[in-house]
């Protein structure tokens, strides 16, 4: 009887991620699983019935011998074999499919642009920009979150694009810059009839609301226009920037937002800019594309979509 392969992390289980018998068909629609998030995603993209694809990845998980979805009611998500498996898989099968002139392995039709990035820039700008090519038929799965764990995801085959807020390190993902993020200064018109003068004295004693505790932006740019450290604590903590924009929006104080995610309202007068900088603080922004991804004709409109758009960013 063949014994199970061992868990990630256990002792020859990097010798042993897949059977040596494992079929191609196979490994194609465990990649459109994996990449498309569901079972029920998968099955059109491989002109199969979604009973045939949940049968296939069973059949697959027998010989892994270990599990590599966990089943959810919306989706599947998958586990560390399977995050491992697809790091091995995603580049060769996506090469046979070149070769074949398909669309990688989600063969049939064009298969869904994985894309990912910060989720206030994705909701401010990116899919604004991107909504031309939605209307002509262009399919997006589109996450959220932070550089290195999407990037991480990406060296898996999870994503073909991703707009990270630095370079990745190495070579073995390649990117171009994008855009540079202005970051600016702002609280509501309230608390701006109080800061006149030197800034920094005047904030002393309006409310800082951040969306992390050590006020990355806020002492970042201290540092960097100021050319001093920060001494405010945070009287607000949010959970993310859009959060932050809520608050400083309904008069709770003031904080340091991308001008991209506050323009709008600085544009209404519902926010006032507190300082102008000669030089204001700029953060890069690199689009990475996954090496392979270049199969899908789509990845490539997004991708040139996306730098044409941000040259107005």
């Amino acid at each position: 009887m063949e014994q199970p392969a061992p868990a990630v992390g256990e002792p020859g289980h990097a010798d042993r991620p897949l059977p040596s018998h494992a079929d191609l068909n196979l490994l194609r629609t465990f990649l459109a699983v994996y990449r498309s998030g569901s079972f029920t995603a998968a099955a059109p993209l491989l002109g199969l019935s979604q009973p045939t694809v949940t049968a296939q990845i069973r059949s697959l998980e027998q010989q892994t011998g270990r599990e590599l979805f966990t089943r959810l009611p919306r989706g599947a998500e998958p586990t560390p074999l399977a995050h491992e498996l697809a790091g091995q898989v995603a580049a060769p099968l996506d090469t046979l499919a070149a070769l074949d002139g398909g669309g990688g392995p989600l063969a049939g039709q064009p298969a869904p642009v994985h894309l990912a990035g910060p989720s206030e820039l994705l909701c401010v700008r990116v899919l604004p920009a991107l909504a031309p090519l939605i209307a002509e038929g262009v399919q997006l799965r589109v996450a959220q979150g932070l550089p290195e764990p999407l990037l991480e995801e990406m060296g898996s085959g999870r994503h073909d694009l991703v707009i990270a807020t630095r370079r990745p390190r190495g070579r073995a993902l390649p990117s171009v810059p994008l855009a540079d993020e202005e970051y600016v200064l702002v609280a509501g018109p309230e608390w701006a009839r109080h800061t006149g003068g030197d800034v920094c004295t005047a904030l002393r004693d309006v409310p800082l609301v951040t969306y992390a505790e050590d006020l990355p932006l806020v002492r970042r740019y201290w540092r960097t226009v100021f050319g001093r450290p920060l001494t405010a604590r945070a009287a607000v903590t949010v959970p993310n920037l859009y959060a932050v924009l809520s608050a400083v929006n309904a008069g709770a104080g003031y904080s340091v937002l991308p001008r991209s995610l506050c323009q709008e309202y600085l544009d209404s007068g519902r926010l006032t800019l507190l300082h102008a900088p000669e030089e204001p603080p700029l953060n890069t922004l690199f689009l990475v594309q996954r090496p392979g991804s270049g199969t899908n004709p789509d990845v490539a409109r997004v991708r040139e979509l996306l730098r044409a758009a941000a040259r107005d960013w």
